[in-house]
């Protein structure tokens, strides 16, 4: 029972860790392309 729990532990933490991580990398890389449209093509932020 007790290896059960650690699985569902990595595997829980591994899980939490690769959606925070792509939060923090893909939040960054969206708004920059955002503003790289609004200067290249004078498209809106909120399009």
């Amino acid at each position: 029972m007790n290896i059960l729990i650690w699985i569902l532990m990595i595997v829980g933490g591994a899980a939490g860790m690769l959606s925070t991580a792509y939060l923090v990398l893909a939040m960054p890389v969206i708004f920059g392309w955002k503003v790289y449209r609004k200067f290249k093509y004078h498209i809106g932020l909120y399009d």
